[in-house]
C-alpha cells in the first residue's frame, strides 16, 4: 500500500465529485485515509449515478409488486410473466450527458448497455425503443445543433441495433428549448426467457472463481459514471468531456450476448453481471453486496488494450461489451472454452472469499482494500428540500411564425401537423430494422404501440412515451398523464398492462424547485401505476439534466409492456374501411394548457394543468381494449398532442383514408363551461365564446379519449356496452374517401375543416425535410 504522502488529499476527492463531508466519510469507513485506487472506486459508487443518494428514498415509495411481477428492482432488469412459461425482461436507461458531448457513440453505447442489462439475467434481447429530447431544430445555431445532435442519436442507435439484430420497434421524438444544452438519450430493451433460467447477480460460494469475458479494457469511459454524469453540464463540455464517453462494438457485444446465454442455458456460471457505469468497480462490488460476500480481485489478469493503465484506471474504466460471472472452480475450463467457441477473451481474474471486503491486488501485491458494505451500502443518502417556485423556471416560447387563435381551423391543423413534435418520424425511424427476428406485428406508425409475436399465438405489446413540456406545467398531474398515455397505447391494440419502467430525468435535485418537480412526479407514478395495477419493475434516475441556460423539462419517461391473448386481433391505428363509423371514447375534456397549439402561439406554461378522474381514464382504456380484443374495432387511436383533430387527422394518414365528421350541439354544451369568462351567465355568449369552444374542441389536449372505428353494427352494439358500462361514448361520423371533412352542429354550426390526405400527408412529412 503507498505511503501517506502518496494519498491523494480532499481536493482530489473533491474533483472526483465527492464532498467534504463524504471524503470524511469515506475515511471513517476505512479507519485511514484512502488511497489512489480505493478513493477512485468510492468515488464512482459515491456518485448520484450509482448510488441515486437524492432520489432513493423516494423511489422506496413506489408500488413493485403485482401478480405478473417474477422480478422487480435491485437486478439488471425487471421480468413479469407473459405466460407458456416464458418472462419478459424489460428495463429502460439513460445516456443523456455522453449522447450531449458525443451523440453518436453517447447513444449507441446507451444501446448496447441495455441490452447487456437483458442478457445478464438470462434472456435473449428480442426489441429495442428509444426516447429522444433535443432543443428545437429550426432556430439559428440551436437548430444546427439540435440537427447534429440528433443525427448522431439517431445513427449511432441504428448502427448498434441494426449491427447486433435487435428490432427497434418503436420510440418518441420531441423538440424544446430546455433540451437545448442537455439532449436526453433513453434506450430502452425487452427480451424473453424462460422463467426457471433467470439468473440473478449475487456472487455467492467462497473459492469459487470470477471470471471477466468479452472486450479487453481500455481508458475510454474513464470518470462517466462519477463525473461526466453526475454534474451538470458547461459550455466547454464537448470537448474537454469526450474522453469520458465509451466506444461501443455492436459486432463485439454480438458474440457476448451469444457466449453469456450459451454459459447459461449449459448451467456453467452461477451469476451474472454485466459491466456498464463503474466498471468493474460496480460489478464486482454489487455482486459482492447482493451476496453478502468479499471478492478479491487482480488487475495484473484483466486483459487490457493498453499495457500502460494504472490499477485504478482498470477498475474504472467503462470500456464496452465487457461480462462478470461467478463459476464453480470445476466449471472454469468449459466456461473458456465456451469463450474460445465465440472468440470472446475470457480470464479469471479473482476469487470470491468469506472476508466482506473488496480486496485489488496486482500481481499479488495488495492496492486497495475496502470494505463490500460501505462502498455498496453506506453512501449517505440526502433528504431533498423540495419547494414549489414562485416564479416560472421556463421562459415562454418563441411563437411560430403566422400563429394566431383566430387563423382558419384548418390552416392550424396544417400547422400542428407540420410542427416538429407532431410531423412524422418515418424519415428517422426507417434508419432502423424494425422486423429483424421476425416478431414484429406492428410497426412504427402503424399502432399506438408496437406489438411483438409470442410462441403461443399471443402477443407482446410496448410504449414509451412522456410530454415533458406538461410535467413542467404540472409535475403530479403530467407525470399521471405519461403513464396513462402509455396504458392508453396498449389498450389501443388491446394489450392489458404488466409492468413499467421509468426514467426520472431531471434536473439538479440539490435546488429546492427542482427537488420539488422529483418528489410530485414520483408520487404521481405510484399514484398512477397503483390505480393501473402496473407495478414498477426497474428503471433509471439521470439527475443534473440542465446546463448554463438552465434545466430540462422534467421528463420522466414511462415504459410499459402488456399482453394481449391473440396476436391476431392486434389493433391498428388507421381508418381500414370506408362507411364503418367513426366513434369517440372516454372522458374527454380538453383544455388548451400546455398544449402543443399554446407552444406554438408562444404562451408561458401555466400553474397547473386540470385534474385527472383515473378512474374514469381506466374505465374507457379497459373499454377500447376489450373492444379491440373482441374484434368489434376496425382501429383504435388515443387522442393526444394536437387533440381531437390531429388524431382524426393522423388516423386517415395511417390507414390512408379520409373521414366525414360532425361535433353535434350536445359535444359543445360540455365544453363550453369550461371555456366560459368567471361570472358569466350560464347561457349568456354561447355564439361569442364560439371561436375559443371550436379551438378547444379540435386542438385541446387530454387524456382519456380515443377515436375508434368499426361497422356500423358494431359500434351500435358497443355504444350500447358503454351506455350500460358508464363509459362515454359517442359517435362522430364515418370513414370517407380521400378529404378529412370536419363540420359542427347547432350554435357553432358550419364548416371547420375540409383537406385532403395530399395536403396532410405533405404536412405531416416535414420533418423529413429537416432530416433528409
Amino acid at each position: 500500500m503507498p505511503d501517506s504522502a502518496e494519498l491523494p488529499t480532499v481536493e482530489d476527492a473533491l474533483a472526483l465529485g465527492l464532498t467534504r463531508e463524504e471524503y470524511q466519510l469515506v475515511c471513517d469507513k476505512q479507519g485511514r485515509a484512502p488511497n489512489q485506487v480505493e478513493l477512485a472506486m468510492y468515488s464512482l459508487l459515491w456518485s448520484e449515478h450509482c448510488a441515486y443518494k437524492h432520489s432513493k428514498k423516494l423511489l422506496r415509495t413506489l408500488p413493485t409488486e403485482g401478480p405478473h411481477v417474477v422480478m422487480g428492482p435491485g437486478e439488471n432488469a425487471g421480468a413479469v410473466d407473459v405466460g407458456g412459461g416464458l418472462v419478459c425482461a424489460f428495463k429502460v436507461e439513460s445516456h443523456n450527458h455522453p449522447s450531449a458531448v458525443e451523440p453518436f457513440q453517447g447513444a449507441a453505447t446507451g444501446v448496447g448497455g441495455i441490452l447487456r442489462d437483458i442478457f445478464a439475467i438470462g434472456a435473449r434481447p428480442i426489441a429495442l425503443l428509444d426516447s429522444l429530447r433535443f432543443g428545437e431544430p429550426v432556430s439559428g445555431s440551436g437548430g444546427t445543433r439540435s440537427r447534429y445532435l440528433l443525427d448522431g442519436a439517431v445513427s449511432g442507435i441504428g448502427h448498434y441495433g441494426n449491427s447486433i439484430g435487435v428490432p427497434t420497434v418503436g420510440g418518441e421524438v420531441y423538440f424544446e428549448a430546455p433540451y437545448e444544452s442537455n439532449c436526453l438519450v433513453n434506450a430502452m430493451a425487452l427480451g424473453l426467457a424462460q422463467r426457471e433460467r433467470l439468473v440473478r447477480s449475487a456472487a455467492t460460494g467462497p473459492g469459487n472463481v470470477l471470471i471477466l469475458f468479452g472486450a479487453a479494457t481500455g481508458r475510454d469511459g474513464i470518470g462517466g459514471a462519477s463525473v461526466l454524469a453526475s454534474a451538470e453540464l458547461g459550455a466547454d463540455d464537448d470537448d474537454s468531456k469526450r474522453p469520458t464517453v465509451q466506444v461501443g462494438d455492436p459486432f463485439e457485444e454480438k458474440k457476448l450476448m451469444e457466449c453469456s446465454l450459451e454459459l447459461l442455458d449449459r448451467g456453467l456460471i452461477v451469476s451474472l453481471q454485466d459491466l456498464g457505469a463503474a466498471g468493474l468497480t460496480s460489478s464486482a462490488s454489487e455482486m459482492a453486496s447482493k451476496g453478502e460476500v468479499g471478492i478479491d480481485l487482480d488487475v495484473a489478469t484483466v486483459p487490457l488494450r493498453e499495457a500502460d493503465m494504472q490499477p485504478f484506471e482498470i477498475m474504472v474504466s467503462e470500456s464496452q461489451e465487457r461480462m462478470l460471472c461467478v463459476v464453480e472452480p470445476h466449471n472454469v475450463d468449459a466456461v473458456m472454452s465456451i469463450c474460445e467457441k465465440w472468440e470472446v477473451n475470457g480470464a479469471a481474474i479473482g476469487t470470491v472469499t468469506d472476508s466482506g471486503r473488496m480486496r485489488i491486488l496486482k500481481l499479488g501485491v495488495l492496492v486497495g482494500d475496502m470494505p463490500v458494505a460501505a462502498l455498496v451500502d453506506d453512501c449517505p443518502l440526502y433528504d431533498i428540500a423540495p419547494s414549489k417556485p414562485t416564479q416560472p423556471i421556463y421562459p415562454a416560447p418563441e411563437p411560430a411564425a403566422g400563429m394566431s387563435l383566430t387563423a382558419p381551423p384548418q390552416e392550424t391543423l396544417l400547422a400542428l401537423l407540420s410542427s416538429p413534435n407532431l410531423s412524422s418520424r418515418r424519415a428517422l425511424f426507417e434508419q432502423y430494422d424494425s422486423i429483424v427476428q421476425s416478431r414484429t406485428v406492428r410497426r412504427p406508425e402503424q399502432a399506438d404501440a408496437a406489438v411483438l409475436a409470442l410462441p403461443d399465438g399471443s402477443a407482446l405489446a410496448v410504449s414509451i412515451d412522456c410530454n415533458g413540456r406538461r410535467v413542467a406545467a404540472d409535475p403530479y398531474t403530467g407525470t399521471i398523464e405519461a403513464v396513462l398515455e402509455c396504458a392508453a397505447n396498449l389498450a389501443c391494440v388491446g394489450a392489458e398492462p404488466l409492468g413499467t419502467t421509468n426514467n426520472l430525468n431531471f434536473g439538479n435535485p440539490e435546488k429546492p424547485h427542482i427537488a420539488w418537480q422529483l418528489s410530485e412526479s414520483v408520487r404521481a407514478l405510484g399514484d398512477a401505476c397503483r390505480a393501473l395495477e402496473a407495478p414498477i419493475v426497474g428503471g433509471n434516475v439521470s439527475l443534473y439534466n440542465e446546463g448554463a441556460t438552465g434545466p430540462i423539462y422534467p421528463t420522466p419517461v414511462i415504459g410499459m409492456v402488456g399482453r394481449m391473448p391473440d396476436v391476431h386481433r392486434a389493433g391498428r391505428a388507421g381508418f381500414q374501411h370506408a362507411g364503418d363509423h367513426i366513434a369517440l371514447v372516454g372522458p374527454f375534456q380538453p383544455s388548451l394548457a400546455a398544449s402543443e397549439l399554446a407552444k406554438l402561439l408562444g404562451q408561458a406554461l401555466p400553474d397547473g394543468l386540470p385534474a385527472v378522474d383515473v378512474h374514469a381514464v381506466r374505465g374507457a382504456q379497459v373499454f377500447v381494449r376489450d373492444a379491440v380484443r373482441a374484434g368489434m374495432l376496425s382501429s383504435a387511436h388515443d387522442i393526444a398532442e394536437g387533440g381531437l383533430a390531429v388524431a382524426l387527422a393522423e388516423c386517415c394518414l395511417a390507414g390512408g383514408l379520409g373521414a366525414e365528421v360532425e361535433l353535434a350541439e350536445d359535444y359543445w354544451e360540455t365544453l363550453l363551461p369550461a371555456h366560459a369568462p368567471q361570472g358569466a351567465e350560464p347561457d349568456s355568449g354561447f355564439v361569442s365564446l364560439a371561436a375559443t369552444a371550436v379551438i378547444a374542441a379540435l386542438f385541446g389536449e387530454a387524456p382519456g379519449g380515443f377515436i375508434v372505428s368499426g361497422e356500423v353494427h358494431q359500434l351500435d352494439r358497443l355504444v350500447e356496452q358503454a351506455a350500460a358500462g358508464g363509459v362515454q361514448m359517442r359517435v362522430l361520423g364515418r370513414v370517407g374517401e380521400d378529404v378529412l371533412n370536419m363540420v359542427a352542429a347547432g350554435a357553432v354550426a358550419g364548416n371547420m375543416i375540409t383537406v385532403t390526405l395530399l395536403e396532410l400527408g405533405d404536412a405531416h412529412g416535414r420533418l423529413g425535410e429537416l432530416f433528409p
